[in-house]
């Protein structure tokens, strides 16, 4: 388990121990025992030494911190490992450990497999909240609230729509991380130079039986310097965090004390303050945020170390395997933390409408101006109705915009009072809000 003083906050969740040391060493040794098996398979090692090899293949047995300390002298764990294993083995099947291998094909198959462990973990937890979502975009279609555009109120939405739209950064989110899961996460398996020149003609059936016990693709060749695989898995991550750290914004911008119209409502103490005893924040949706935060500087980390020349890199491979690991511990946190946000998440109407009824009714100005036009049929003009409302939204101040709207020569030429008042209903100017809350939980549900 993890252990660092913040990892409480930011490596949250079950995705932080999938990526951690002891289980990146028993996928460097799942690898090991693949191989065995795989070359046994092809013909190339005798059946007992590969039962021989996976025995010793248990990431318990290895001491983590010994291995750390003699991977400096080639410069990764993989030898170490390697050596240790061989040296577990019984003589006759010593000879046969990491047959036609290298260091790179060890630490790259075990990159997929950690990250096959922490992508199925991190789908349950992005599944989980677009569950959540979708039962409150469907609970809340019809509850009105001010939509914001530059953080100022604008025309109104509805809490549904907005749940719909955070639905969707989710929904995109899964697409990708299935096609990652489903087709990019490959066996490594090249040798020294990419051409498993050592098995003398078995290589390619051995790639294609180590594929097959990994439960990873098969690829076409290996990819020592293509580095393609990580930076799609880079770009997943960075866009699972991007949605997540939509939400989290959100929410917390509609916590805040002046607007207060949503709230985690968590155990006690949750929230809390060091010195502050009111304070009730939305630690959950803070914690996610902050998570969320440390994916870009990563993601882009890992795309800058794609540059691998010739047959083998010098520093960018070693430069991909922290961040990695960063990447996909953070992304958990963060999914993990607005699963807690959602599962916490206090949505308050009635303070909705109290928002959007502070204003006056100024944030139906825009559908006062279209109807203006309309029933001039021509006379007032887009840009001239427009003008006359926004004149008179600066008039009204703290009185009725109705009774000014009313009172403005040409715009109480074509509206009477009554449906000026009707005009400035919010819950009449939701425009396609519904149907596109319909569109989002179908396209959800066909996904199901």
């Amino acid at each position: 388990m993890s252990d660092g003083l913040f990892d409480g906050v930011l490596a949250a969740g079950p995705v932080a121990e999938l990526v951690g040391d002891r289980a990146w060493v028993q996928s460097m040794l799942d690898f090991e025992a693949a191989l065995a098996q795989a070359c046994a398979a092809a013909g190339v090692i005798p059946e007992a030494a590969a039962q021989e090899i996976e025995r010793g293949c248990c990431a318990e047995d290895y001491d983590i911190a010994a291995l750390s300390a003699d991977a400096v002298r080639i410069g990764n764990p993989a030898g170490p490992l390697v050596r240790e294993l061989t040296g577990r083995v019984a003589p006759e099947a010593a000879g046969y450990v990491h047959l036609g291998a290298t260091s790179q094909d060890v630490i790259d198959t075990a990159a997929m497999l950690v990250t096959a462990w922490a992508l199925a973990a991190l789908r349950v937890d992005v599944h989980a909240c677009a569950v959540r979502l979708a039962q409150l975009a469907e609970e809340h279609a019809g509850t009105v609230m001010a939509g914001r555009s530059l953080l100022q109120q604008a025309p109104p939405v509805t809490f549904g729509l907005t749940a719909a739209g955070w639905l969707g950064g989710l929904v995109a989110a899964l697409d990708r991380i299935d096609v990652i899961r489903a087709e990019r996460l490959a066996v490594q398996f090249g040798g020294a130079v990419g051409t498993l020149a050592s098995l003398r003609g078995n290589g390619i059936p051995v790639m294609r039986e180590l594929a097959r016990r990994l439960e990873l693709a098969e690829p076409v060749l290996p990819w020592h310097t293509e580095r393609s695989r990580i930076g799609e898995i880079a770009g997943v991550l960075g866009q699972t965090c991007g949605a997540v750290a939509k939400i989290a914004r959100d929410i917390t911008l509609l916590a805040q004390t002046e607007i207060a119209e949503v709230s985690e409502q968590g155990p006690p103490g949750s929230g809390g303050s060091s010195t502050m005893p009111h304070k009730r924040n939305p630690v959950a949706a803070v914690l996610a945020a902050g998570s969320a935060a440390q994916a870009p500087g990563l993601v882009a980390t890992l795309l800058a170390a794609a540059v691998h020349e010739h047959q083998r890199a010098a520093g960018s491979w070693h430069a991909e395997w922290r961040p990695l690991v960063e990447l996909l511990r953070s992304t958990g946190s963060a999914v993990h933390w607005l699963r807690v946000c959602l599962d916490r998440l206090h949505v308050d109407p009635e303070r909705m409408r109290a928002n959007l009824d502070s204003t006056g009714g100024q944030l139906l100005a825009e559908q006062v101006a279209i109807e203006l036009m309309s029933v001039s049929h021509g006379a007032v003009g887009r840009q001239e109705a427009g003008d006359l409302v926004a004149a008179c939204c600066r008039q009204a101040g703290a009185d009725d915009l109705a009774d000014v709207l009313a009172a403005d020569v040409v715009i109480g030429k074509f509206l009477d009072r009554n449906r000026i008042s009707e005009l400035l209903e919010p819950s009449g100017y939701l425009g396609s809000a519904d149907e596109f809350i319909r569109r989002a939980l179908g396209d959800w549900q066909s996904r199901l």
